[in-house]
């Protein structure tokens, strides 16, 4: 009963472990270059590692893709959502702890990897840039994995071809929103930050899950699957 929870914890705490670890650790020295291919290497390292126990979702708006395509019962989703947000919310901890080992470390200053938008953010996007930016690039990461993983898909390169596709998708948007496409990823270090982190988390859930589901319904229909 709880090995698939389990598993989805201890795969959303890698995504923001090296995620969100490079960007708060190392984001000076590795740049957005560096981050995009931290969080695509994050998906390839629990694909592998966890993903034939739980699929390796780490990830509400995925989660519900499946949901909606009829490849996942609710009570898995249920749980799987729950473990995910879980292993977000200590994976940030995590990052906080050590982050605060440095001198002059301060959350409110230099952040904790949180996604946002408008002035004072990367490059200072508007809400309808943010927006549209989370739910086309959700849409298409978990077409992508819905593909990827299923019928005529080649066996074995399923978490390749998935971390390829997030890292290209942070390449494209972290000077937009720091790419979220995934509601855990957010909620984790917006607890920790607070403020503007916390007021435009709704975003980072809405947008992303509204993507997961058109990506669900779609594949559901037939019209992205393979015959």
């Amino acid at each position: 009963m709880l090995k698939k929870p389990f598993a989805e914890f201890i795969g959303t705490f890698i995504l923001v472990f090296f995620g969100v670890g490079s960007a708060v650790l190392m984001g000076d020295l590795i740049g957005f270059h560096g981050i995009a291919m931290a969080f695509g290497l994050s998906i390839v390292a629990a694909a592998y590692g966890i993903g034939a126990i739980s699929g390796a979702h780490l990830n509400p708006a995925v989660s519900l893709g499946f949901l909606l395509s009829g490849q996942m019962p609710v009570n898995q989703f249920i749980s799987h959502v729950i473990a995910q947000v879980a292993g977000a919310i200590v994976g940030a901890l995590v990052i906080y702890m050590i982050a605060s080992g440095r001198a002059g470390y301060d959350i409110a200053v230099n952040g904790l990897g949180a996604n946002g938008w408008g002035t004072g953010y990367n490059g200072e996007y508007g809400l309808g840039a943010a927006f549209i930016f989370e739910f086309v690039a959700t849409f298409l990461f978990v077409t992508v994995i819905l593909g990827a993983t299923g019928p005529g898909s080649v066996a074995g390169f399923a978490g390749l071809a998935i971390g390829l596709t997030l890292a290209g998708i942070h390449l494209v948007g972290i000077n937009v929103t720091g790419v979220s496409v995934n509601p855990a990823r957010s909620i984790g270090p917006a607890l920790f930050v607070g403020g503007a982190a916390m007021s435009q988390l709704w975003l980072f859930i809405v947008a992303p899950l509204a993507g997961g589901a058109l990506a669900g319904i779609l594949h559901g229909a037939g019209l992205t699957r393979a015959d």
